[in-house]
């Protein structure tokens, strides 16, 4: 079997840039279940996956309901595949197995009594939410998308023994938010096919979700990611079609609206090659926010994305990932974003996880007449731009979207971060220069990094309880270490300039001493930063640029120079460069081998900016930098090295704001940096 995916006999003349059609997309879901089925000796065989060692679930010693968990998952999130495969062809066979008739087989064993494999129902567990609720959800979004795939093969008898599990799943216990859509889906598919259910709960649930929703097509999941597009709208859109809009118009329209909204921007989150940004948790999962696409056809307005711009994204998506031999650990998707990589996966993840990330498969859902089909492929908004950047605000969620036409990478700047978690956390995402995990050293990747020079911090005094004179068990380990913000706040955007602010630690905690109020200037192929230090004592600092993978164990070339006050510092690697400038605030410029931080490789260069601060109390400082990055192999040019013409740093500002800035460019755009009333502009 090949070792990744190759597009065989591309239709470049209707797909010029990927060559994928509805064929291949058909072709792609057959290898990845033929390699998904070496685990899989006959009709009888449960599809399981060897056991990952670490954190994901199960472990050797686990009780057996997790074995059981993960052998649902594995057959439910591969029928995200095989689900759209016996729509297309009831008689699809993979590795000489009719596909229907073995995961018809399997699911009746799964919930019907008295199977090696069957599920526990949830009055032999304790009274809590486990991970069946979630793929049931999973499972009846697709039998509710294409009933004809499974559940008419079922006898009225085995449907009626069946629905027994079903209903008390689908009844239990949920957890907050994007849970309560798993238990909508299952009882909707049971209410749809005749069986009773509390209509109360089901339209508690509804009410719940429709509460989320926040605005530009956005829901509050914990923080805002990338579920508010995979399960907010993927799922729902598909339970409006097939129930919502019969049962519950006015929910349903509420849920139309929120998805519409979503499809004014979703293109903006995408690379020009279709590339998905790393960003938010799950990232294990992927593609799967590139199920809007096919669902974008679905909805009632059917023209809200060019079509043909929606497959190119779509499947330049897909092939990002499946295209590339370390994608694959055991003949699957990998637990990672690359390859495989323990520290960028959460613990509630299994070794079948990832084919969650097979959710644009979908598509294979709409009709060969669709325009998602027959609409010849093109690049959107991209051959527009040429070298210059375009910038998306979305105030509800706090997210900023820049689309660098020089470079064609997307970026995804977030701005209402909760906590100190580095898929959230950093100052920006790149579709091409994956996130590193955090080094407790300094330097890491889009971060400011932070470590504590207090005297009061290096003894292990309680600082904040130091007037008192009372001990609460501040430790010395506190200040040893280089931490990140612990959350973020949006600001809002304006005349150009993108305000947010990084508390490096929360209140009461002195959070008011340990401010970093940031301001972005995008410029087309990065960012120029003015961000203002109130950080009230002894400390020291770093800003890390994008980490560079050392492809076949070859570091990134690094440069580094001082002309005219300025600390410029450049790394490289074949087809991807970086460049850190540094103008004021800043004492010197660095860079870092890490180890086992990057989505790419074992080993990465960060380079990055880094000053100390030990006066007592140090005064407000400007740290004025820029951030570059080119996809390609050529030389930095002077002028890109220098693109600030003048910078006139102000105590007060015209706006009576303390320590503020006007830059120009070296095009003549002049930008304002005033942080008026930044406290009282914040919007969380």
């Amino acid at each position: 079997m090949k070792k990744k995916f190759e597009v065989e006999n591309p239709d470049l003349s209707l797909s010029p840039f990927t060559g994928m059609t509805k064929r291949h997309y058909i072709e792609l879901a057959k290898y990845l279940l033929e390699r998904a089925f070496t685990h899989v000796s006959s009709i009888n065989d449960p599809l399981t996956f060897p056991i990952v060692p670490g954190k994901s679930y199960p472990q050797e010693g686990s009780p057996d309901w997790r074995f059981r968990s993960l052998e649902f998952e594995a057959l439910e999130r591969t029928f995200t595949l095989a689900g759209p495969l016996i729509h297309v062809d009831p008689d699809t066979e993979i590795k000489g197995i009719r596909l229907r008739d073995y995961y018809r087989l399997h699911l009746y064993n799964a919930l019907t009594p008295g199977h090696a494999n069957s599920l526990p129902l949830p009055e032999d567990l304790p009274d809590s939410t486990y991970q069946f609720t979630c793929e049931f959800g999973g499972l009846f979004k697709t039998l509710l998308l294409m009933p004809d795939t499974l559940w008419s093969a079922y006898s009225q008898k085995e449907k009626d023994e069946m629905a027994v599990a079903i209903s008390k799943w689908g009844h239990h216990r949920t957890t907050q938010n994007n849970w309560r859509i798993f238990n909508i889906v299952t009882l909707s598919f049971l209410k749809k096919h005749g069986y009773e259910i509390d209509d109360e709960a089901l339209k508690s649930h509804l009410l719940w979700v429709a509460s989320y929703h926040s605005g530009n097509g956005w829901y509050l999941e914990q923080t805002y990611n990338y579920y508010s597009i995979s399960l907010f709208i993927v799922y729902t859109t598909i339970w409006c079609r097939a129930f919502g809009d019969e049962y519950y118009p006015e929910i349903a329209a509420v849920i139309e609206r929120s998805a519409q909204k979503l499809m004014e921007s979703i293109t903006s989150f995408f690379g020009r090659d279709g590339y998905v940004n790393m960003w938010s948790r799950s990232i294990c999962y992927r593609t799967w926010v590139s199920g809007a696409f096919p669902v974008a056809f679905m909805l009632k307005d059917k023209e809200l994305i060019d079509p043909g711009f929606a497959r190119r994204l779509c499947s330049g998506s897909l092939l990002q990932f499946t295209t590339r031999e370390d994608f694959y650990y055991n003949e699957i998707p990998s637990l990672g974003f690359y390859g495989r990589r323990e520290y960028m996966i959460q613990n509630y993840s299994c070794p079948a996880s990832p084919f969650i990330m097979f959710l644009p498969f979908i598509c294979l859902a709409l009709p060969d007449e669709s325009p998602f089909w027959t609409a010849r492929e093109n690049e959107g908004f991209w051959p527009e731009l040429k070298e210059q950047t375009q910038i998306t605000v979305l105030e509800n969620p706090g997210l900023v979207l820049a689309n660098h036409g020089m470079t064609g990478t997307s970026e995804i700047i977030p701005g209402k971060v909760f906590y100190d978690d580095p898929n959230y956390s950093k100052l920006v995402y790149n579709t091409h220069f994956p996130w590193e995990d955090h080094d407790t050293r300094g330097g890491t990747s889009m971060e400011y990094s932070f470590r504590s020079l207090d005297p009061r911090d290096v003894r292990g005094d309680d600082i904040n309880f130091y007037l008192t004179g009372a001990t609460l068990g501040n430790t010395t380990d506190r200040s040893r270490f280089f931490s990140t913000s612990q959350s973020m706040v949006f600001n809002g955007v304006h005349e150009g300039v993108l305000y947010r602010q990084a508390l490096m630690r929360r209140p009461p905690n002195n959070g008011v001493g340990y401010i970093i109020d940031l301001a972005d200037i995008i410029i087309p192929g990065g960012v120029i930063r003015v961000d203002r230090s109130r950080m009230a004592f002894e400390h020291e600092l770093t800003l890390g640029h994008f980490g560079l993978p050392h492809i076949d164990g070859k570091p990134a070339e690094v440069h580094s120079f001082v002309e005219e006050g300025r600390k410029v510092i450049t790394a490289s690697i074949k087809g991807r460069r970086l460049a850190l400038i540094t103008y004021s605030g800043w004492d010197s410029v660095d860079t870092l081998t890490h180890t086992n931080h990057n989505a790419e490789t074992d080993e990465s260069t960060v380079i990055f900016a880094t000053r100390k601060r030990t006066a007592r109390n140090p005064p407000m400082e400007l740290m004025i930098s820029v951030l570059l990055h080119r996809t390609d192999d050529c030389e930095w040019s002077p002028e890109e090295l220098d693109p600030i013409k003048e910078i006139r740093i102000m105590d007060v500002t015209p706006l009576f704001s303390p320590l503020g800035a006007e830059v120009t460019l070296r095009d003549g755009t002049l930008y304002k940096i005033y942080f008026e009333e930044i406290d009282g502009n914040r919007r969380t």
